[in-house]
């Protein structure tokens, strides 16, 4: 298992845009692949789900993978966190 804490840092926070960036970039990945806000952990291949943890701007959130590719799949997300979504 392969967990990583990450801060949002793209004032917009998590919206559909973003949810649907993740699910894009992670479907090919063979592992489960969680995102996890306060107590409510989700599925990040779906976009409803993380829409759902209305993540917003300095919110933590942690990236839990465990199964084949567990340490690129959360590498891939902490990119795309990191890139702000291309938002800024």
């Amino acid at each position: 298992m392969t967990e990583k804490i990450i801060t949002i840092s793209n004032r917009a926070g998590i919206h559909a845009r973003p949810a649907a960036m993740i699910v894009q970039a992670i479907k090919n990945y063979r592992c489960d692949i969680f995102l996890e806000k306060d107590s409510n952990r989700i599925n990040a291949k779906s976009i409803m789900g993380i829409i759902t943890l209305a993540a917003g701007y300095g919110t933590e959130i942690r990236i839990i993978a465990d199964g084949e590719g567990e340490e690129a799949a959360v590498e891939t997300i902490v990119r795309l966190f990191e890139s702000k979504f291309e938002e800024e």
